[in-house]
């Protein structure tokens, strides 16, 4: 799933953002030693976390069907996790890379979701929208000047592009043939109660009991 999150965010950036702009996107980690071997002007989108979208969380099971509308299976409902991309431009002058940064935000800001046709794979086969957000401000325990810190790297201008993502559980759970010889209530005494199914109807009968 991350991955195909990659691709569309890839496609996104240079395809629409940017358009016809000669640049490259990369998901390498900005670091110096990466920094010192760019020789192209560069989009970097760096995929730095990976926490659940515990809004999106959904209780109960969904069922699968066959073709005759009969219940085979139950599983949970797809999970959504929240992928958190620090996106700079790098370039050799400031202005060049605070255009491109410029660029990048209108870009992102013309979708709520990524679109439907840059999702391919599980992200297409679900076919549930795809959230993505932008610059919004870090939740309490994440800096990006810590993630810089980590990186080895000075402090850039970045946007914070946060998409979520649903994925499969894989917890799936067979459902139980249905029953078909039909079900025999004592009613105590000398009476007793029988259902029998017949195709789609069910009969009901009552007999009584010799002691």
């Amino acid at each position: 799933m991350i991955h195909e999150v990659d691709e569309a965010l890839r496609r996104l950036v240079r395809d629409d953002a940017l358009r016809a702009a000669d640049v490259e996107v990369a998901f390498d980690a900005p670091t110096k030693d990466w920094a010192a071997r760019r020789n192209a002007p560069t989009v970097n989108v760096y995929l730095y976390d990976i926490r659940e979208d515990l809004r999106r969380r959904e209780r109960g099971l969904l069922n699968t069907y066959d073709s005759d509308g009969v219940v085979t299976s139950r599983h949970l409902p797809p999970r959504h996790m929240k992928l958190s991309y620090l996106v700079t431009a790098w370039t050799q002058r400031p202005e060049d890379e605070h255009r491109l940064l410029s660029d990048l935000l209108m870009g992102f800001l013309r979708h709520e979701a990524l679109p439907k046709a840059l999702l391919t794979g599980s992200l297409a086969a679900l076919g549930l929208q795809v959230p993505m957000t932008v610059a919004l401000p870090p939740p309490e325990d994440r800096a990006f000047a810590d993630v810089w810190t980590a990186l080895g790297g000075e402090l850039k201008p970045s946007l914070d592009v946060v998409v979520s993502a649903p994925i499969e559980s894989g917890r799936v759970f067979q459902a139980e043939k249905p029953a078909e010889e039909g079900v025999r209530l004592d009613m105590g005494g000398d009476e007793r109660v029988a259902h029998r199914v017949d195709g789609e109807r069910v009969a009901m009968s009552r007999k009584r009991v010799r002691s």
